[in-house]
């Protein structure tokens, strides 16, 4: 993974990142840099998150994405957990996507998604859309509340009712639909707008 002590990203890792991760060189050594003292807070990370979407306001999505990325849930995340989390949530393999998903859904971390947690990070989502982007969304799901309907009603779940993992991973993969509303395509309009900007 390159040499601590010198604070350098080695050029494999460099390369492997870029190659599997939407992120850019100079992102990913800001990343890095924040880990060399071993571990980040959730502060920290929601201010880096932060810097990649200067339009919008990342921190509930961070708070979650944070959230399911702490795989022991002790409040900070070292380069490995961080770099695995990576690798999931960018991994072409479909059903380790919808893993990732499914944690980054189930809020409270019980095995099943309700759809009041749907609600929370749908809203999270929308907050980093801007509102121009807004504008161009579909009617029935050009609002937080539209979408997470649009989405429970697919699972066809009762008000009160959960969705576990394998219904959930089921579900969407039997319908790709509803994969583009759970999931948040927006950083590469972001990336490009920071391109545009240099």
């Amino acid at each position: 993974m390159g040499n601590a002590k010198s604070g350098a990203l080695s050029k494999e890792l460099l390369e492997e990142l870029k190659m599997n991760t939407k992120y850019s060189e100079e992102q990913l050594y800001t990343w890095y840099q924040k880990f060399l003292t071993g571990r980040i807070s959730q502060e920290q990370f929601e201010s880096i998150y932060a810097s990649f979407f200067p339009d919008a306001d990342p921190k509930a999505y961070a708070q979650h994405v944070f959230r399911s990325f702490d795989a022991n849930s002790d409040g900070t995340l070292d380069f490995k957990e961080y770099i695995v989390a990576l690798h999931l949530t960018s991994s072409r393999k479909t059903v380790e996507k919808l893993e990732w998903a499914f944690a980054l859904y189930d809020v409270d971390r019980n095995g099943t998604i309700t759809k009041n947690e749907i609600h929370e990070i749908v809203k999270s989502i929308f907050n980093m859309i801007s509102k121009e982007d807004q504008k161009k969304l579909l009617d029935d799901e050009n609002t937080p509340e539209k979408r997470t309907d649009k989405i429970w009603d697919f699972f066809g779940k009762k008000e009160n009712g959960k969705i576990t993992e394998g219904e959930f991973i089921q579900g969407v993969m039997d319908n790709k639909n509803i994969l583009r509303l759970i999931q948040f395509d927006e950083p590469q309009k972001v990336q490009e707008r920071l391109k545009e900007k240099q």
